[in-house]
C-alpha cells in the first residue's frame, strides 16, 4: 500500500505541474507587449523549411523530361527536406499547448479511476 501512495504522490505532483504550464502558457499568449508579440508569432507560425524543401523536391522531381536532370536534383531535396524535419521541429506554441493539456487530461483521469 505504501508503494501505491508513493506513486499516487508522484502522480499528484507530476500532475500539479502540467496544469501550472498549461496557465502559464495561456498567460503568455496573452501578453500584448509588441516585442513579445513578434515573438509570440514566431512561435505561433513556426517555419517548416523541410516540408517545403521536400514538397518542391516532389514537384521537380515528377516533372517529365528525357535528360533526367530534374530526377538529380529532386530526390536530393527531398532527402534534404527529410533531414531537415528530422533536425529542426516546426512546433508551434499552441501545439505545446496542445500537448501539455492532453497530458494534463491523462493524468487527471488515471488519477480519478484510481480513487
Amino acid at each position: 500500500m505504501d508503494e501505491y501512495q508513493k506513486r499516487l504522490r508522484k502522480l499528484k505532483l507530476a500532475s500539479e505541474s502540467i496544469t501550472r504550464r498549461t496557465k502559464i502558457y495561456s498567460k503568455i499568449s496573452e501578453i500584448d507587449d509588441t516585442h513579445t508579440a513578434k515573438s509570440m508569432s514566431v512561435l505561433r507560425n513556426a517555419p517548416d523549411p523541410g516540408g517545403k524543401m521536400q514538397k518542391i523536391g516532389f514537384i521537380i522531381f515528377w516533372i517529365p523530361e528525357p535528360t533526367g536532370v530534374t530526377n538529380a536534383i529532386g530526390a536530393p531535396m527531398i532527402l534534404a527536406g527529410k533531414y531537415l524535419q528530422k533536425k529542426y521541429n516546426g512546433s508551434t506554441l499552441p501545439d505545446i499547448a496542445k500537448t501539455t493539456k492532453n497530458n494534463a487530461y491523462t493524468i487527471s483521469n488515471f488519477k480519478d479511476t484510481v480513487f
